[in-house]
């Protein structure tokens, strides 16, 4: 102590400020926790954002899933397009050659189509004389 008392006087002073703002953060943390409208809108805050953090990546890793499967879908429906082109392209020739060698058949021995064709028409000249005598 000192002769005066001034310097216990301005610790104990001092003492007693910090003493006063540690109380008021106490009071402010205990009215927080007392506070439970606002603790229950702050989690309700919270898990939104959480929600909605967890929306946006699995969107976007869906999204990522779905472009990669349609690039390899595309992949394969290319792949299946260029088989049946060729597929097809044979058949066409194919078909060309059955033709030709028809053709050719039917230009060096016309005789047998013509017989059938003779026979045809006089099918349908024996059909239409059948019916006109039956009316």
């Amino acid at each position: 102590m000192t002769g005066n008392g001034t310097g216990d006087t301005e610790a104990l002073r001092e003492e007693i400020r910090r003493t006063r703002v540690e109380l008021g953060e106490t009071v402010e943390l205990l009215a927080a926790k007392a506070d439970v409208k606002a603790r229950l809108k702050d989690s309700a805050e919270q898990a939104k954002a959480r929600m909605r953090e967890q929306a946006a990546s699995t969107l976007a890793r869906v999204r990522g899933q779905a472009a990669q499967k349609a690039g390899v879908v595309r992949g394969q429906a290319a792949e299946k397009a260029g088989v049946v082109r060729g597929q097809a392209a044979e058949k066409a020739r194919v078909a060309r050659v059955q033709a030709s060698e028809k053709g050719g058949t039917v230009r060096r021995n016309p005789v047998p189509w013509a017989t059938i064709a003779a026979g045809a028409v006089a099918s349908v000249v024996v059909l239409l004389i059948v019916r006109g005598r039956r009316r």
